[in-house]
């Protein structure tokens, strides 16, 4: 019996080895060396802090700053487990809100959105991405037009000449990946550090 154990027993160890351990480590070591800033999370460092990183969004309410993307992701309510509050930008829980275009509270929630951004730019059409949420309810870019919708307000409440914040976003626009794959795009915090040190200046 030891006989036909002994070689499933080996096999077990040498593949928990080899999967569970030697390649895990390669593949670590191979992304730190040719990819450390992805392979650390695409963090952005300011003043020797971590501010964010380039791959989840975050919050920004103030009328100073650039906004990103409505987020649908929650967490549970500390008062009471069986329910969830809203916490947008939730990397632990990734995910829509799966309400459909018939459901009150998604209609009522967009239809709010778009009476605040006409009152913010009246002139201008809303971007769809100032009003709608990703799927995954994390992205950290918006449109370029959804940054210069933006412009106005955020150039009033800085005090600054708007031509120099379009500038800004003009400077940031990020285009497609190889040219041919997504849509140009905006890293929404990469904007607002770059406004902060215009500001600064």
């Amino acid at each position: 019996m030891l006989q036909q154990i002994r070689p499933a027993i080996v096999l077990i160890v040498a593949l928990t080895l080899i999967t569970g351990l030697l390649y895990p480590l390669a593949i670590t070591g191979l992304a730190q060396v040719l990819f450390p800033s992805q392979a650390n999370g695409s963090l952005i460092v300011k003043g020797g802090n971590v501010v964010g990183s380039e791959l989840i969004g975050q919050l920004f309410s103030d009328a100073k700053y650039f906004h990103g993307r409505p987020s649908a992701t929650n967490k549970p309510d500390p008062n009471d487990s069986s329910k969830t509050v809203d916490a947008p930008y939730n990397a632990a829980n990734s995910g829509g809100s799966n309400l459909g275009p018939t459901n009150k509270a998604l209609i009522d929630r967009v239809k709010g959105d778009v009476d605040r951004l006409k009152e913010e730019n009246s002139k201008a059409p809303i971007p769809i991405d100032l009003v709608t949420t990703t799927g995954g309810g994390l992205d950290p870019h918006i449109s370029p037009e959804a940054a210069f919708f933006q412009v106005p307000r955020v150039a009033k409440a800085r005090n600054m000449p708007e031509d120099r914040v379009r500038e800004l976003v003009n400077q940031h626009i990020e285009g497609r990946v190889l040219g041919l794959l997504g849509e140009p795009r905006v890293n929404v915090l990469a904007l607002n550090l770059g406004l902060d040190s215009l500001a600064a200046r």
